[in-house]
């Protein structure tokens, strides 16, 4: 008998979630979003929430395949399908609604027009190594973090893809100030001034994870003086990455099982313990912006935990005065 209410139980948790109801749940405590069985494959990626608060994940039942989350409901759906041998990572939306989605197997960058669930080839460029996440500057500006998996180097790129006057996408590999090379770059955002951008990278053979802050000069990176990362991490791997409006970064530690928060110069300040081992991105949603939706690889579904403060990217998509 109590077998047949759970799907209406997760429906509760999923309004509660993302409609962030009048009987708030417990702040930084992640809950699973839907009810078994798993949606999406264990390349489950690049979440992000329009405007209207509908959630976007990567690869839903197969790769390759977009769905969605809307507000209220207890089961995600399809929403589009990338092109044969495409396979959908970070996704991210602009102020007049069009979603990008980074396809780190064909080397793309499409684009979906608002209101439309065909992509279109927005950047591509047989240079890129395999573009894994996105992040988008109020501007629209686009920044893809591009690691080189394929051939074990260990190490990686930030491409900045602009919106020419003709509507066009130009892109180019971002130049740098470091002595050494990049790792592997992976996951990537913009601070709410805009004037940094964060990188995170990978784990790789003997090297540990670190989180990199940069200031932004056009298609430059400036690094800190001293040339160093904001934050170095001794254990376990960091992946996708938001900023909330107060500047706070919260991050994806994957085999770790949570989802840390630091503040702007790198300390940590929060750890949030994940319903499974492997989280690997997150977005911030619901109808003040204080959901974070968590993408986890272990098992293929959606979690979310509750958060005192809004995300940048929502108060970027949200009308003017509402954050």
């Amino acid at each position: 008998m109590a077998s047949k209410n759970i799907p209406a139980i997760f429906g509760l948790l999923v309004a509660g979630a993302v409609n962030s109801a009048a009987e708030e749940p417990a702040l930084f405590v992640s809950r699973r979003v839907v009810p078994p069985p798993r949606e999406y494959t264990n390349r489950i990626e690049g979440p992000s929430v329009d405007a209207t608060g509908i959630l976007y994940i990567m690869n839903f039942r197969e790769d390759g395949r977009i769905g969605k989350l809307r507000p209220g409901a207890s089961r995600s759906e399809p929403f589009a399908k990338l092109p044969d041998g495409s396979i959908g990572s970070g996704s991210r939306f602009d102020r007049d609604g069009r979603m990008y989605v980074a396809d780190f197997n064909g080397h793309n960058v499409f684009v979906f027009e608002r209101g439309q669930s065909e992509p279109q080839v927005y950047f591509h460029s047989g240079e890129f190594n395999q573009p894994n996440d996105l992040a988008i500057a109020a501007d629209g500006t686009l920044y893809a973090s591009d690691p080189d998996r394929k051939h074990g180097t260990g190490t990686g790129r930030v491409w900045r893809i602009t919106r020419g006057p003709d509507g066009k996408a130009v892109g180019e590999v971002m130049s740098s100030d470091r002595p050494t090379p990049m790792g592997l770059t992976n996951g990537i955002e913009v601070s709410p001034d805009g004037a940094t951008l964060y990188v995170s990278e990978s784990t790789f053979k003997s090297k540990t994870p670190e989180l990199w802050a940069y200031r932004l000069e056009g298609a430059k990176l400036v690094a800190p003086r001293p040339v160093k990362p904001l934050k170095k991490f001794d254990d376990a791997d960091i992946d996708g990455m938001r900023t909330d409006i107060d500047g706070r970064i919260f991050a994806a530690r994957p085999d770790k099982g949570m989802v840390v928060v630091l503040s702007p110069d790198g300390t940590v300040v929060r750890e949030i313990r994940t319903r499974a081992q492997g989280p690997t991105n997150l977005a911030f949603g619901g109808a003040d912006g204080k959901t974070v939706f968590v993408t986890q690889s272990d098992g293929g579904f959606i979690e979310a935990f509750r958060t005192d403060r809004p995300g940048r990217e929502h108060c970027m998509l949200a009308p003017a005065g509402s954050c």
